[in-house]
């Protein structure tokens, strides 16, 4: 297959190994070429910007700026992008984000290379990537009521193991409106408990401690 009809992949992780061993996996592929890396969400936006990559390879959890961050900036600057999140994060809240954003594939680092490389193919023919378990979370999420920006804001400080007079506090507002907040985010999430709330948001990626 000639150069000019390679698939060119933009690989964005904040661990340098992953990326090359990404791109080695890629790059023995005849039909595929990586032709930018970058280890943040800025740079990933420079780097889309620059090369115009067929497909990108997205990281969610980075530092400076995530990958949810440079999906929407990337999709709302070039409509056609085709972004597939590749991270070892599966709670439905991360797959519900990403693809909310525009990504139109989602894949496990534990995936095998045949994967990745026929994800890849699958985005770039226009197709979307998601797996069976990504999608039956998917699914999930999509039945669980969502929770307001501010029954957001108290769960995030439950998290961090405050009180509801520290959330009172925090967020200069009075502890029995806390205390309303803290028992609609428990049906929302179909807890009993803070500590149960707590977990239950960061195994969905709601939250992360």
């Amino acid at each position: 297959m000639s150069q000019s009809t390679n698939i060119r992949v933009l690989i964005v992780d904040d661990h340098s190994i992953v990326r090359q061993g990404l791109a080695t996996i890629i790059n023995r592929d005849p039909e595929m070429t990586v032709i930018a890396q970058a280890e943040d969400g800025q740079q990933a936006i420079d780097c889309f910007r620059e090369y115009q990559p067929h497909v990108t390879l997205m990281d969610l959890r980075m530092p400076q700026m995530g990958g949810v961050e440079a999906i929407t900036a990337i999709c709302a600057e070039f409509k056609l992008a085709r972004i597939m999140v590749l991270t070892t994060y599966d709670g439905d809240e991360d797959i519900y984000r990403g693809l909310q954003a525009g990504a139109k594939g989602y894949l496990l680092k534990d995936a095998k290379p045949n994967e990745l490389l026929n994800a890849i193919r699958s985005l770039h023919r226009g197709q979307q990537y998601i797996p069976p378990s990504v999608g039956a979370k998917l699914v999930q999420r999509m039945s669980n009521p969502e929770l307001s920006e501010r029954e957001l804001e108290v769960l995030r400080l439950m998290a961090q193991g405050m009180s509801n007079l520290d959330i009172a506090t925090a967020l200069s507002i009075g502890e029995s409106t806390v205390k309303s907040h803290v028992n609609r985010i428990l049906s929302k999430l179909g807890v009993n408990d803070r500590t149960q709330a707590v977990i239950v948001a960061v195994r969905r990626g709601i939250v992360s401690l």
